[in-house]
């Protein structure tokens, strides 16, 4: 037997789970890259937001009469009187202390700004995100098992429609619809105000108060679902073990729910956690329009400052968010797909 045989045979008689060196390289390769991700982000926030154009303190002193001394003393508070070079590395060594500095508008830490505002932002998409994935992913395989039926040609229809349509002007025509001239439901903010805590009415106002924006987000990113998931089901729809699988008497809900969904689901993994990463950081404009008060609309009131602590704050969260997700996504779709175990 030739050494090429040997090796062939030894690999054909290799555990599965070996057979791509193991899980914990992959781990550390992903975390890796993941890591070095973070670390251009965070130098990329230092240096974007100082071409921004606009002072701060100048905007400060056009506000209030402000005299030289006062400016100058402004400017040394903030550290702006600084060198460049000292500037970035108190912003390196602030970002890996948790401190992002102290914001130039709500003088407050941004750290406890973003903290208090999170939770907000959380509850918005991780709403959003339920309802697109379950509609998207339900709606996907019934449009492509029934490929050209009056149903599919709706569903993919108004997805194409919807996927299209830019998320501020979707959220402004809601606005005016439901709030304005027909007033079912609140036109901006979290909650009625003096309303008790925990209490009937305070929950109930919550969620009057989540409907147009949750609707807004979930329009847009459920059709990208769908789309993508009945694109994954065509493909899977004419492969060979569908027409075994037909041959051994299984019905075709069967068929489809046993067989072909779980290998179309594959692909839509990575772009279901990608999207959620992205589904927060795209929060900015839904937020800004229904005055929802999370971080999307902290960021957006940031940028009018400019608020230099407060930016470079709220960007590296919501791409460390988004770096976490996808790194979610690569570890769950190789356990999902053998295939990537084996490569």
């Amino acid at each position: 037997m030739t050494a090429l045989e040997t090796q062939v045979d030894s690999a054909a008689e290799a555990p599965a789970g070996r057979l791509g060196g193991g899980f914990l390289p992959y781990l550390a390769g992903k975390v890796g890259g993941a890591l070095i991700s973070l670390g251009m982000v965070i130098l990329l926030g230092f240096f974007a937001f100082r071409l921004l154009p606009g002072d701060p303190v100048a905007k400060i002193a056009r506000e209030r009469p402000m005299s030289a001394d006062q400016i100058a003393q402004l400017r040394h508070e903030y550290g702006l009187d600084k060198p460049f070079l000292a500037q970035f590395w108190d912003y390196i060594v602030n970002v890996f202390t948790g401190n992002f500095g102290t914001s130039y508008v709500y003088k407050m830490p941004v750290s406890d700004l973003i903290a208090q505002y999170f939770w907000p932002t959380i509850l918005l998409t991780g709403t959003s995100a339920v309802l697109a994935i379950v509609l998207g992913l339900w709606l996907g395989q019934k449009s492509a098992w029934a490929r050209g039926s009056w149903f599919d040609k709706i569903a993919s229809g108004s997805s194409l429609v919807l996927w299209s349509v830019p998320t501020f002007w979707l959220a402004l025509l809601l606005l005016m619809l439901f709030g304005g001239i027909l007033h079912w439901f609140p036109t901006g903010g979290m909650v009625t105000a003096n309303l008790a805590p925990w209490s009937g009415a305070w929950l109930i106002s919550i969620v009057a108060h989540l409907v147009l924006p949750v609707i807004t987000l979930t329009a847009v990113v459920y059709a990208q679902y769908l789309m993508v998931m009945r694109a994954s089901l065509l493909e899977e729809m004419s492969a060979d073990y569908l027409t075994t699988a037909r041959a051994k008497g299984l019905t075709e809900d069967e068929v489809r729910t046993k067989h072909a969904v779980p290998n179309a689901l594959l692909p839509t993994v990575t772009i279901v956690f990608m999207h959620i990463g992205g589904l927060i950081a795209g929060a900015v404009t839904v937020e800004a329009v229904f005055s929802w008060p999370g971080l999307g609309k902290l960021t957006f009131e940031a940028i009018h400052g400019p608020d230099l602590p407060l930016l470079q704050g709220t960007f590296v969260v919501f791409s460390a968010i988004i770096i976490v997700m996808n790194l979610i996504a690569d570890l769950v779709y190789r356990q999902l797909d053998p295939r990537i175990r084996r490569a």
